[in-house]
């Protein structure tokens, strides 16, 4: 068979304001660029399990632009999604079965909304596809696709067999990163939480072998890669990780990841991470203020926990010259209009290199939309096209939506201002030169 796979890719604000100025603003358009060249790891993957004897070729529709322009030599396409776009995937799907091409939909948004993406497919994969995408390709083959795929409970896919994903199928000019995965899940439970967390219920790492196995066949494609870590929190377990650094370091690759705010408190970790080519690591702050931490990890309330470590933190990170990029959300229950000047004033304090601004968004699977479900707050009940990040979706409790509105905007006026940006680098500057200094002070006492 001649396998299509599909990937939609790019995110984009709803808000006029938004987008303006995204365009005018670097530290606001630079990631949205990023994650609109992020080859689907995730097809990529599925690439790699297809079974021997089908052709398979990889496309990104921002490459095609129309439907039009979609190539129709397929006798199966499989498309990958983000909410945010899950409608223009459906529209391309309906292309396909127009044209009688059977459409295998899959990923986070067909696991959360099955159902739905079943009305627009030939089968639906719910969950993890390692272990399903084989017996999807054999059954189109023989002409009995069924309309649902799912592993039975107890079924999770192990990182221990992984297989290379396909990097070979990209075209090494259109992508300034490439993603590979060393975990998947995570220990907590956020409840706005939509990332892998809803494809498996367990915490799994890949063996330190098989990650550099995938760090040497991307680099025979391209020889100085900056690789980004498609993981929701990395260095959970933290001898796993230090052999893993210790390992990459021969690698000479320059890399980022996602990670929660413990990661500081192994001093060793850190020194073999910035050894590793680590330049910057992503973590969800999500707010200055404990009052609207409380209940948002829904465990143990680990995220209130950690909030008096937080300065400490990002110090101990950043003193190394691994750049910080600190998350926010905004719209939280707890938070009122003074909120917006409260990120600004810990963001300046802690010197963050890079932070990452969002609203409070309901995604469907979430404990968090079945609460704003249940409350009556949802702002636009099943338009997806809106869970963009920087969208409402949730109407919040502590001030009216344009207050909401107006406070966004005027943050990322601020904070993405050439004044502050500048300001926040030259902090950075002085986080590392004065680790350096206690370091070298420490080394001659």
């Amino acid at each position: 068979m001649r396998i299509g796979l599909i990937a939609m890719s790019g995110v984009r604000a709803h808000d006029p304001e938004l987008t303006r100025l995204g365009l005018t603003l670097p530290g606001f358009i630079e990631r949205n660029k990023v994650i609109a060249s992020l080859p689907s790891l995730g097809l990529l993957t599925l690439a790699a399990c297809t079974p021997d004897g089908h052709e398979i070729a990889y496309h990104e529709i921002a490459d095609l632009q129309t439907l039009p322009e979609l190539p129709v030599a397929f006798d199966l396409v499989a498309i990958s999604s983000f909410s945010a776009q899950i409608f223009e995937a459906y529209q391309v799907a309906d292309h396909y079965r127009g044209l009688g091409v059977p459409v295998v939909l899959g990923g986070i948004h067909v696991t959360a909304c099955p159902d739905e993406a079943a009305e627009h497919a030939s089968a639906v994969v719910v969950g993890e596809g390692e272990r399903l995408w084989p017996q999807v390709v054999r059954d189109a083959a023989a002409g009995r696709l069924r309309p649902r795929y799912e592993a039975a409970p107890g079924e999770e896919f192990d990182l221990r067999e992984a297989l290379i994903p396909r990097f070979d199928l990209l075209d090494p000019s259109k992508y300034n990163r490439i993603t590979l995965q060393t975990s998947r899940g995570c220990p907590h439970r956020c409840e706005f939480c939509a990332s892998s967390i809803l494809l498996t219920p367990a915490y799994k790492l890949k063996p330190v072998d098989k990650v550099l196995a995938e760090i040497q066949a991307i680099k025979a494609i391209w020889p100085r890669p900056f690789l980004e870590f498609a993981d929701d929190n990395s260095f959970v377990h933290r001898k796993h990780y230090r052999e893993l650094m210790e390992a990459m370091i021969p690698e000479r690759v320059r890399w980022f990841t996602e990670a929660d705010v413990s990661v500081a408190r192994d001093p060793e970790l850190l020194d073999a991470m910035r050894a590793a080519g680590c330049r910057q690591v992503l973590i969800g702050l999500e707010s200055p203020r404990s009052a609207s931490l409380r209940g948002v990890e829904m465990k143990a309330d680990w995220k209130l926990r950690q909030r008096p470590r937080y300065l400490e933190a990002i110090r101990a990170i950043q003193g190394r010259g691994i750049r910080v990029n600190g998350c926010f959300i905004l719209g939280l229950d707890e938070d009122t209009p003074d909120i917006f000047g409260d990120v600004l004033a810990f963001a300046r304090e802690a010197g963050l290199f890079d932070v990452q601004v969002t609203l409070l968004t309901a995604f469907p699977g979430t404990p968090l939309y079945r609460r704003i479900e249940a409350d009556g707050r949802l702002l636009h009940p099943g338009d997806w096209s809106r869970c963009t990040l920087f969208d409402a979706t949730v109407r919040p409790k502590g001030m009216s939506l344009e207050e909401l509105r107006t406070g966004f905007h005027g943050l990322v006026r601020a904070l993405y201002s050439e004044r502050e940006t500048a300001a926040r680098r030259r902090r950075f500057r002085e986080q590392v030169r004065a680790f350096s200094q206690r370091r070298a002070m420490d080394k001659a006492s």
